[in-house]
């Protein structure tokens, strides 16, 4: 792990992350661009969606990868999440057969009892990333996958921009960490998952249209998602 605070030019006061989902709760949706996720987990070649019978969506949120699982043919989905003000979103939504307020490193969860463990932006909120791993490593069946997507570790270096939202008196940061990607493999391969795909996204047309102002970033990492196979 990188210290973040080595690379924040916004300097914005910081929370930790149930409070700042909890603030960020009613403007999650307008705010979190597809492009940074579920765009990007529907270009990986290695996950058959629809083959999955059960998942769980560590850090489900408001429950929008959730819902992108079952629409992708997943077959039941159990969301697992550390604020209930999300959680709560989430129960709207209905996409989730359950909701469980935890931590992702000791979900409470049944061992072996999922054919896909799935974790979008959320890792940059962990100080260790091996904890994450390992739960989803014992969650998941032998044969099945773990999927990850989030921030890449360039962009938040080179963009020194935190995690944050707009809160009623300006923008609040939430704790946000750099995981390098020999991090992830590091973590990954020492609780025991085999790596099966790697995709970086850079910023181009799709973002400079979504983000006119993201021009100077143009050809940086921005999202990196990961892909791993349990041994059978």
């Amino acid at each position: 792990m990188v210290d973040f605070s080595l690379f924040d030019t916004r300097g914005y006061p910081t929370v930790d992350v149930r409070t700042g989902y909890a603030g960020w709760v009613d403007s999650y949706e307008r705010t979190v661009e597809d492009a940074m996720d579920v765009d990007v987990l529907a270009r990986l070649t290695a996950p058959r969606w629809d083959a999955a019978a059960t998942a769980v969506d560590l850090g489900c949120g408001t429950g929008r990868t959730g819902a992108w699982l079952r629409a992708r043919g997943v077959g039941a989905v159990d969301g697992v999440d550390l604020t209930p003000e999300m959680l709560a979103r989430a129960r709207e939504r209905g996409a989730h057969r359950r909701l469980t307020e935890g931590d992702l490193a000791a979900t409470g969860l049944d061992a072996d009892s999922y054919d896909l463990a799935a974790c979008s932006l959320v890792d940059e909120h962990l100080a260790d990333l091996t904890p994450l791993y390992r739960e989803a490593h014992r969650l998941v069946r032998p044969g099945g996958l773990f999927v990850l997507v989030g921030l890449h570790p360039l962009f938040i270096m080179s963009a020194g921009m935190p995690t944050h939202y707009d809160g009623p008196d300006g923008p609040v940061a939430i704790t946000t960490h750099v995981h390098l990607v020999s991090d992830h493999v590091t973590a990954a391969l020492g609780a025991g998952w085999q790596l099966a795909e790697l995709r970086e996204e850079v910023v181009g047309e799709q973002w400079i249209a979504l983000k006119p102002k993201w021009e100077r970033h143009r050809g940086r990492p921005v999202s990196a998602a990961y892909v791993w196979r349990k041994e059978s």
